[in-house]
């Protein structure tokens, strides 16, 4: 699923950027533009109802009013996000840019320079794991592939991550999980942010991406399912405890389609409503008055999952 609707979100915002650019510039922008996708954007892992989380990056051409280039990248943003959301009979895409530099209050566009130049003195350790997922999307290719190029030595740094930053991650993550968490979830079932979920699986992930990345090729990949059978191929994580991730990422990613599925709307736990809850265990494949082993099999599956990340992640020992 996530494959197919990365895919098709890719084919939205490129159609939609060509006719941003046709509407208001002709047939040549005074600058290159490119999109850059991230999160589950970039790692192709959305899931229904998902946003598109992205970077806008421009550069002047030869011989451009670097102003008048500016301008132009910012009303090419705005116009691409307006053609986006309009009701139609398809849902809006919603574009998120705010995991830009200085977030909200930072400019919706930079050029490559001004990336280059903000990530060399000001990029925090959140920033650099951010973009383990960076993929261009939609523009100019050339534009997307220097973006990448500029990007690959603070996700993947050559000399490993220092115990300071390693300490920074796990302290934010440990912050996400005290803060973030709904209040009256349930830990346990929570698909995202609970206990062996798709952020405890992530990270453990995205860890090992920027401290073996730059040494292990296959670790260089925006998608987690495929890092994490890098890592075991490279002999960093065992084959079970990379099993044991797969299965909870899986089946937490499934629980949290099929109740966008059965409601309508985006949801990280499970239904409380008795008919929502049969039908997510229908869709998952449980024959009726099976519900109570759906949840147990979710509950196992995710408690290992959690002694995994324990270890490997916080450095824990059994």
């Amino acid at each position: 699923v996530g494959d197919a609707l990365s895919d098709i979100t890719a084919a939205t915002l490129a159609g939609a950027l060509r006719a941003a650019v046709q509407g208001t510039w002709g047939d040549e922008l005074p600058t290159r533009f490119a999109v850059i996708g991230l999160g589950r954007f970039g790692g192709h892992e959305l899931s229904y109802g998902s946003d598109a989380d992205v970077l806008f990056v421009h550069e002047p051409r030869a011989g451009a009013d670097e102003h008048q280039a500016s301008r132009a990248a910012f009303a090419v943003a705005n116009e691409l996000r307006r053609l986006l959301q309009p009701p139609t009979v398809d849902p809006p895409l919603l574009i998120d840019a705010d995991l830009r530099p200085e977030g909200k209050s930072g400019p919706l566009v930079r050029t490559l320079a001004s990336y280059a130049a903000y990530y060399r003195r000001w990029s925090l350790a959140w920033e650099s794991q951010a973009l383990l997922r960076a993929e261009p999307v939609a523009g100019d290719p050339g534009l997307g592939a220097r973006f990448i190029e500029l990007i690959d030595p603070l996700r993947y740094p050559a000399e490993g991550l220092g115990e300071d930053a390693i300490r920074e991650i796990r302290r934010l993550k440990a912050r996400m999980e005290s803060e973030r968490l709904p209040r009256g979830a349930d830990r346990a079932t929570h698909t995202k942010l609970g206990r062996g979920g798709l952020s405890d699986v992530e990270w453990t992930v995205q860890l090992l991406q920027m401290r073996h990345g730059a040494a292990e090729p296959g670790l260089r990949t925006t998608r987690t399912r495929r890092a994490l059978a890098a890592a075991h191929h490279a002999g960093l994580i065992s084959g079970d405890d990379a099993q044991t991730l797969d299965n909870a990422w899986v089946l937490a990613a499934r629980v949290r389609n099929t109740v966008m599925l059965v409601r309508g709307r985006p949801g990280d736990t499970f239904p409380t409503d008795s008919r929502e809850l049969a039908a997510v265990a229908h869709y998952l494949g449980y024959a009726p008055g099976h519900v109570g082993e759906m949840l147990d099999d979710y509950r196992r599956t995710t408690r290992r999952a959690r002694t995994v990340t324990e270890r490997l992640f916080y450095g824990y020992q059994s």
